[in-house]
């Protein structure tokens, strides 16, 4: 059931996220945390958010603006390795508080009750069309880096504020979606080096072959979604399913902040 659930998630995110910037990582995370523990489920979704920005990079990366990058991307790249190191210090922090319900133990633990709460918070903007409109003009590119940056390392959610801070900076539609891959790469590998050595600290579950396989699964599938949007979803904003993913997620956040899930 698994494979169903991640890798459907992954090729709609995919395919929804090609042209509006944001929302792989939103739908995804999630997804695994329900079949993983949260810190394992944003490092996985951050291997398939890399790869399928690599794959993205392939599609449209040659009308990047360079000089974007360096403004927004970088400080991003930087910024990634506090928020990336903060989540590996929740991960290893006692749980704040545990309740039974069902028969069944439930914790809340501060890794759950801080990407739970970035999740509900992330899934309100995208429900807000006062954040719909929102947009920074260029000079503030550097400031919008280092937030993006620096929720992606910790969460995961960097798209919706790097759409806000790159949608005014003056860039045609390809160019926007090839500096977004590109600055969103630079963020995936600098948080994925730091999850790794999280890792290989011992202060997280390792993940055994099934849970590779899944990864490698959901990644495929991301592949594919991003084929077809880049096809298919041209002209298409699909609001109506945003708002849907975007109530799913109030609901997965909350569930994961209170030790529902």
């Amino acid at each position: 059931m698994e494979y169903l659930v991640v890798c459907l998630a992954a090729l709609f995110a995919s395919g929804l996220t090609l042209f509006s910037g944001f929302g792989l990582g939103t739908i995804l995370t999630p997804v695994f945390a329900l079949f993983f523990p949260i810190q394992a489920a944003v490092a996985m979704t951050a291997v398939v958010h890399l790869a399928n920005n690599l794959f993205k990079i392939g599609l449209v990366g040659r009308d990047a603006d360079w000089r974007v990058v360096l403004r927004f991307g970088l400080p991003a790249a930087l910024a990634a390795i506090a928020g990336a190191s903060l989540l590996a210090l929740f991960a290893g922090l006692p749980a704040l508080a545990s309740y039974e319900l069902g028969g069944r133990l439930r914790e809340i633990t501060p890794v759950k009750a801080a990407i739970g709460g970035l999740i509900v918070g992330f899934a309100l903007l995208e429900l807000s069309p006062r954040f719909a409109a929102l947009a920074f003009p260029p000079r503030w590119l550097p400031l919008g880096g280092l937030l993006s940056g620096f929720f992606g390392g910790l969460s995961g959610n960097q798209g919706a504020l790097r759409s806000a801070f790159l949608i005014k900076a003056g860039l045609s539609k390809d160019a926007y979606v090839g500096t977004g891959s590109v600055c969103t790469v630079l963020v995936d590998v600098v948080r994925l080096l730091i999850y790794g050595a999280a890792f290989q600290a011992g202060g997280w579950i390792a993940l055994d072959g099934a849970s590779v396989d899944l990864v490698l699964a959901a990644t495929l599938s991301a592949f594919s979604g991003a084929w077809l949007g880049k096809r298919l979803l041209k002209k298409v904003t699909l609001r109506a399913v945003e708002l849907t993913v975007a109530a799913m997620m109030v609901l997965i956040g909350a569930g994961l902040a209170t030790g529902l899930l």
